[in-house]
């Protein structure tokens, strides 16, 4: 198993999310950092696998990922922005999940409250 804490690992999931914002025209900056994560283990009640979770909080956005023991990756980062491809609604946050070398991505998109 590779280690779940690689810095490498950790700033390409940043990168990721970084990229999926860019995708929609929107930009978060520098966010993610994957420095100023905090991480935490924890063990799933079904499968009793180690899992890491590292959680952004504190700044402007707020995010997490999950790093599962067979090198899986789910990561969501808040982005809080008017969508520029779909007026009335904005893109609340960005999402990778996958491989290292794998991550594909998704934008969560929400309709503004009438």
């Amino acid at each position: 198993m590779m280690s779940l804490l690689d810095p490498v690992y950790g700033e390409a999931v940043c990168s990721a999310l970084r990229r999926q914002a860019e995708k929609l025209g929107v930009s978060i900056g520098a966010e993610p950092v994957w420095l100023a994560a905090s991480v935490e283990e924890l063990v799933d009640p079904f499968s009793r696998e180690l899992s890491l979770v590292a959680n952004w909080r504190g700044g402007a956005r707020f995010g997490s990922a999950t790093f599962f023991a067979d090198g899986r990756v789910f990561a969501e980062y808040q982005v809080l922005q008017p969508c520029p491809t779909q007026p009335g609604s904005y893109v609340e946050s960005v999402q990778v999940w996958g491989h290292p070398g794998k991550l594909r991505g998704d934008a969560v998109i929400v309709a503004f409250p009438d």
